[in-house]
């Protein structure tokens, strides 16, 4: 039974915590709202949540050209002084005629050859006319990065192109060799690439047990056990069936079609699903000593016999033990938030935690999934990204596993109205000890640009500055800037790809090349990144994941949600005290040499530089 507990009361002055776990991987796509289109005849609808009422037009697009001439500029597009320039995603018709049209594009930020740089993997989409014909879809492409901004395509020679329908992707050192693998969660069946440690990969999914068939999204990695083995949970999506396909609005009114025998949306016929399709159960491997992995989901009390509609997943500490417990963001349907018991199961709290809805009781979309203590207050909180006519979501997590709605307290409700959010992540882009809030957008119904809705296909994405008193603000764009340009973004990953403590951004966007942004904000506060490494022998996983990590400065904290913990120190020049809470629960303690660099810490071994 679920009971509320006072919080834990905890000595230090400042600290941040961070669960590391696929975040930054996730693709954190969806294709919701919360605007429901109106059924059709049949049983299918388009997609949508719950009807804010009559339609409204507006004289103008919100969602895209806002820009402000005194704005500062914050993030550089640099993707045509690259070679990711000449990556080109494609998913389906131009038209979007079917809900698996609009949805793929998961992106990674992850270092494959442990040479320090940081490399980018990104998945590509696939056809219905190829899928049915058992073609070869476009592929999936890794960049390594050789520095300076330069990229080298090597997917071929990785042997990663994928060719299957790429909806999500998650990092995670499987086997403890100290190579990251790659689970990709497709259309059709996913993969697991094995890292061979030469700069090769192999798909290793059908030998160990994970080759789930279906539509999977947004996995995650992590030790829910504590055995010190890495544990795999995959979101189901939508039964879509090739051979049984929705009505197509693309044919309303032509002669010879059904009618009226669409899915609208104000009227106008869009794709349909996923509300009025059937949808999938989820699904948790746990991986055995031998490396392979069972299927332990109802067993384990997190198959979702509901069938909602499965799109983000986290593994993260909630409340005050040290077990990971799951959050799973759904599209149309309540949130799930799984509170591990230490037995081996989980316990389902998404009601009485306050994440299941929104704060006036409605299911909103569910889209992407950031992690990150926001208030400095120790407790990770959740920003949730949903469809356009209904708000983003910022959860405060008010200790013992409760949270609160704080979404228009703080800023998020009106500015992220008319906008469709997808990949997001919490990210202090100024260094300021603050974790601040990035958010990719684009809508999924092209139609949209032919009427006057205050809404676009392709969108800004939005930064929010963290004000530190709970309250945020949107950081205006500057003509011609990163923040200014409009994509239709599925997926979203951040990380230093330069090395000068200075978090970046990469976005797949739909049909089109990728986004890579520069961070150039002035003025930066100092910084430190960690890379940690789990003492296996000890039962924590090589690439320790689900470690806390605390850092404590005569002024301010803060902590970041990736492979290296990135930590924004503001204006302070000295570390006091840096605590890691290891995976399999040991705690140490660190001196910290200086700041703005990046420290190795091997458990039960110390820290080193670089």
């Amino acid at each position: 039974m679920f009971q509320l507990k006072p919080l834990r009361a905890r000595s230090f002055k400042a600290l941040a915590l961070s669960a590391i776990s696929l975040l930054i991987f996730m693709p954190l796509v969806s294709s919701a709202q919360n605007t429901q289109p109106k059924p059709s005849p049949t049983q299918s609808q388009g997609m949508g949540g719950v009807s804010t009422g009559a339609t409204i037009n507006y004289t103008s697009r919100r969602t895209v050209g806002i820009t402000d001439p005194r704005a500062p500029l914050v993030f550089e597009d640099m993707t045509q002084k690259t070679a990711l320039a000449k990556f080109k995603h494609l998913s389906g018709s131009s038209a979007k005629n079917y809900i698996l049209e609009g949805v793929s594009g998961g992106i990674a930020i992850f270092d494959y050859d442990g040479d320090g740089q940081p490399d980018i993997y990104i998945l590509n989409g696939s056809t219905i006319d190829i899928m049915k014909s058992g073609g070869k879809a476009p592929h999936a492409a890794l960049y390594h990065n050789l520095g300076n901004w330069k990229f080298e395509d090597v997917t071929d020679r990785a042997g990663v192109a994928n060719e299957r329908w790429g909806m999500g992707v998650a990092v995670g050192d499987y086997d403890n060799d100290g190579r990251p693998d790659i689970f990709v969660g497709n259309y059709g069946i996913s993969r697991l690439y094995h890292n061979n440690g030469d700069g090769t990969f192999t798909d290793v999914a059908e030998r160990v047990g994970v080759a789930r068939k279906g539509w999977s999204e947004g996995a995650t990695w992590g030790d829910y056990d504590g055995d010190g083995r890495l544990d795999l949970f995959v979101p189901g999506y939508v039964e879509f069936d090739l051979n049984n396909l929705p009505p197509n609005p693309s044919e309303a009114g032509r002669p010879g079609s059904v009618g009226q025998n669409f899915c609208q949306f104000r009227g106008t016929p869009v794709l349909c699903g996923p509300r009025g399709l059937r949808g999938e159960p989820d699904t948790l491997y746990h991986q055995k000593p031998d490396g392979t992995f069972e299927d332990v989901s109802v067993k384990a009390g997190v198959n979702d016999p509901q069938r909602y509609y499965g799109f983000s997943s986290a593994f993260v500490h909630v409340d005050e033990d040290d077990l990971l417990d799951l959050m799973v963001v759904n599209d149309s349907t309540p949130k799930l938030l799984y509170i591990n018991k230490g037995n081996g199961t989980f316990e389902e709290v998404g009601y009485p935690s306050g994440v299941a809805l929104n704060e006036n009781g409605r299911e909103q979309a569910g889209m992407g999934l950031a992690v990150g203590d926001y208030d400095n207050d120790g407790r990770v909180d959740f920003y949730i990204t949903n469809f356009s006519d209904d708000s983003n979501v910022l959860y405060h997590n008010d200790g013992s596993g409760n949270f609160t709605d704080v979404t228009f307290q703080a800023g998020h409700g009106e500015s992220t109205y008319p906008f469709l959010g997808w990949g997001t992540d919490f990210i202090d882009f100024d260094n300021d000890g603050w974790k601040d809030i990035f958010v990719a957008n684009g809508h999924v119904y092209p139609s949209v640009d032919q009427h006057q809705w205050g809404t676009s296909y392709e969108q800004q994405p939005l930064l929010f500055r963290n004000l530190k008193n709970g309250k945020f603000e949107r950081v205006s764009a500057a003509p011609s800037s990163g923040l200014a340009e409009s994509w239709c973004t599925r997926g979203l990953a951040v990380g230093d790809l330069d090395g000068d403590g200075r978090v970046d951004v990469v976005m797949n966007n739909m049909d089109a090349a990728p986004t890579i942004l520069r961070n150039v904000t002035a003025n930066q506060g100092h910084w430190l990144e960690l890379h940690l490494i789990g003492d296996v022998s000890k039962k924590s996983p090589r690439d320790a994941t689900g470690a806390f990590a605390y850092l404590t400065t005569g002024s301010v904290f803060a902590s970041y949600n990736d492979p290296r913990l990135h930590f924004g120190l503001g204006a302070a020049t000295k570390v006091d005290r840096l605590e890691i809470h290891w995976p399999n629960g040991a705690t140490e303690t660190f001196d910290v040499p200086g700041v703005d660099r990046v420290l190795t810490i091997t458990q039960g071994k110390g820290a080193s530089n670089r």
